[in-house]
């Protein structure tokens, strides 16, 4: 795609609603993700929920992997009008061009705290309360 991106309202973006022409916001840029439909991880049913809507809450919410996130750049067709973007679920600023660090970027160290301390707390109550002494 060249450097200059077509401009959508969120009232075109409205229109793209049906299983064969699919389009969503995320993070202020456009997307038509019906090609993608089949192969969603998630089924195609997650998409068309969030057809012709800002999708970029749900999208945060599920936490996206890296991959995800570069595999979305092919099918990415314009940016949002300057009037209808939105700061809704950024969590780490803008990811697309890396100027603000990407989200799982920002959280990756939540990712490995959880079952530590979870491994640590479970050790130290299996020691403490079943291993004979």
């Amino acid at each position: 795609m060249s450097n200059e991106q077509k401009i959508y309202r969120l009232e075109e973006v409205k229109k793209h609603r049906e299983i064969e022409d699919v389009w969503v916001a995320i993070h202020n840029s456009v997307y038509n993700v019906s090609d993608f439909l089949n192969e969603h991880p998630g089924g195609e049913e997650v998409l068309l929920e969030q057809a012709g809507r800002d999708a970029t809450e749900a999208f945060e919410d599920v936490g996206h992997s890296t991959d995800a996130r570069e595999m979305m750049s092919k099918y990415k067709i314009g940016e949002l009008a300057e009037e209808d973007r939105t700061s809704v679920g950024t969590r780490g600023g803008i990811w697309e061009d890396g100027t603000s660090g990407s989200p799982s970027a920002n959280s990756s160290w939540k990712a490995w705290l959880l079952p530590v301390v979870i491994g640590i707390v479970s050790t130290m109550f299996y020691r403490y309360f079943l291993v004979k002494q």
